[in-house]
Order: structure tokens, then C-alpha cells, then sequence
């Protein structure tokens, strides 16, 4: 109803040395926790290989010990930096994998609602990411000029601006606040449960209800209407002008349930002035008319 209050090279000794750097400390490479631990067991490797005398290339020197511990450090540096690469691979991929998620589900900032009514412009965020379905409907009959030269048919200062229904193109129709979008006309849905499909208008023009994100009846957001029954809601929604939470879906203490899909970033003092336009049941007497709304991405 109306609301209601995301390169090899030779064996030599620092090529052995090396060698035998990463195949002590190989196993954590393989999980990326290359540590101090690791290199103090490759160090202790290497010169247990080179004492030995197994890293002498040719001749076979007194200083091969020493020549080993040198290549230690050239060895387990090496080592690092091999170790480094896997993990800026494995980093460059997640990342990658996270920028395609988030192509997938879509980053863009949401869309504005640009209205321009007879008595100034009005900006709102439509919240197509947080509630999409409800969202995508109102952006589909926007951008079909469906409500281009409607009029608020109802407007109750401290409450709110009510709007959309096709029978407010003549403002003095006792019929404005009752009328929605035909019957078999449909929308497809971007993002959300019903993402990428076609959702069909019906029962007088009605869409399902989205009870997804509990986004309160604040001051500045706009809010589906309907009949008080469910899948109620077509085309006309509100705006409100005060905290009206006790319209919210989720309040227990309420039977109402309207949704709420966008909210004012520019020109709610013009809201509130047409709540506080002098009217006749509820109709203004002088009629404030949508003359129309545009989607900015």
C-alpha cells in the first residue's frame, strides 16, 4: 500500500654450492616460508659438502671449506630469490583471479537517479548492487521514459513524496495512486540472486518483492510502495522526508513492508519543500510534475 506513517651454468663450486642450498631448504619453497631457520641450514649444508671436499672443481685446495662458505651466501641468495619469484608468481595470480571476481560481480560504483522536477533537481544513488532486483526494475522504467510527466499524487510534510503511478499524467485524476506498469512488460536483473534474468511484470504490472538488504526508511531513501500484499510493488515509490522505520520489512513490530532501493545525495531540501506544498487530500494543489529521470553510470 501507500507507506503508511572485488641459464644454466657450469658446476662450479658456488654453482654446487648453490645446488645444494636449494635442494636443503627446496621443501620450503614449496609453501613460501623461506626463513632464518632455512638459512642456517643451508649455510650448515654447504659447508659440510665443502669440508668434504665434494665441491672442489678441479684442483683440490685446502680452502675448499672456506671457498664454500663464501658461496654460501651467493648459494642461499639465489635460493631467496628463486623462492621470492614463486611467490610474486603465486601473488600476480591471485590477484589476477581477484580482479576477474570482481569484474564478474561487478565493482562499479552504483548508478544516479537525476530527476527534474518543476520545482528543482533531485539526485539519489540507486542501490542496484545491494538490491538488485528492485533496482533494475526502476532503472529499466526510467530509462524507457516511462516516468517522464507523471506527478506526486500524494505528499504528507514530516512523512513523505509519493510518486509513479501513469495515472498522475492527468494530476487530478481520482485514479492517481492506483495505477502501475502494464501486464507482460519485463526487465532483465543485474546482479543478485536473479542476475542476467528476465523477470515479466504482472498481477498489474507487479514484481517480486526483495527482501535482501536490511537498508532502513531513513530521511533521503526511496522506498517501494504496494497494496499491503505480497508482490504488491510495480512503479510508484516514495521518498522519505524523516525516519520512518517502522515501515521497514524487517521490523517486527510493523506489518509494512517497503523496501528500500536508493537514497538523495543532492536536492533533498526540494523534497521536503514538495512534502510542505499546500494540498488537498494529500494532492497538491499546485501539481509538481516529474518532467523526467535520468540514469548516470
Amino acid at each position: 500500500m501507500a507507506p503508511q506513517r572485488s641459464k644454466p651454468v657450469a658446476l662450479t663450486a658456488c654453482a654446487a654450492a648453490a645446488a645444494v642450498a636449494v635442494a636443503a631448504v627446496g621443501g620450503a619453497f614449496a609453501v613460501g616460508s623461506f626463513s632464518a631457520p632455512h638459512l642456517q641450514i643451508a649455510v650448515d649444508r654447504v659447508l659440510q659438502v665443502g669440508a668434504s671436499g665434494r665441491l672442489q672443481s678441479s684442483a683440490r685446495s685446502s680452502t675448499a671449506g672456506a671457498s664454500a662458505a663464501a658461496c654460501a651466501v651467493v648459494a642461499v641468495a639465489a635460493a631467496t630469490t628463486a623462492a621470492g619469484l614463486r611467490r610474486a608468481k603465486r601473488s600476480y595470480g591471485a590477484a589476477a583471479a581477484a580482479t576477474a571476481q570482481g569484474a564478474r560481480t561487478g565493482l562499479r560504483a552504483n548508478p544516479t537517479a537525476i530527476f527534474e522536477t518543476t520545482m528543482g533537481t533531485v539526485k539519489a544513488e540507486i542501490f542496484l548492487k545491494e538490491m538488485p532486483l528492485t533496482a533494475s526494475n526502476f532503472i529499466d522504467l526510467v530509462e524507457t521514459g516511462y516516468y517522464n510527466g507523471f506527478h506526486f499524487h500524494r505528499v504528507i510534510p514530516n512523512f513523505m513524496a509519493q510518486f509513479g503511478c501513469p495515472f498522475s499524467k492527468d494530476p487530478r485524476s481520482p485514479r492517481a495512486g492506483t495505477g502501475g506498469p502494464k501486464d507482460g512488460t519485463s526487465f532483465k536483473v543485474t546482479g543478485g540472486e536473479y542476475d542476467g534474468k528476465t523477470i515479466t511484470r504482472k498481477n498489474g504490472g507487479n514484481i517480486p518483492d526483495e527482501f535482501v538488504s536490511k537498508i532502513s526508511n531513513s530521511p533521503g531513501t526511496l522506498s517501494m510502495a504496494n497494496t499491503g500484499q505480497p508482490n504488491s510493488g510495480g512503479s510508484q515509490f516514495f521518498l522519505n522526508v524523516v525516519k520512518n522505520d517502522f515501515l521497514d520489512f524487517f521490523n517486527p513490530r510493523t506489518p509494512s513492508k517497503h523496501p528500500v532501493f536508493g537514497k538523495i545525495t543532492e536536492g533533498f531540501d526540494i523534497v521536503k519543500a514538495i512534502t510542505e506544498t499546500k494540498t488537498m487530500n494529500d494532492t497538491p494543489v499546485k501539481p509538481v510534475q516529474m518532467v523526467s529521470i535520468t540514469i548516470q553510470r
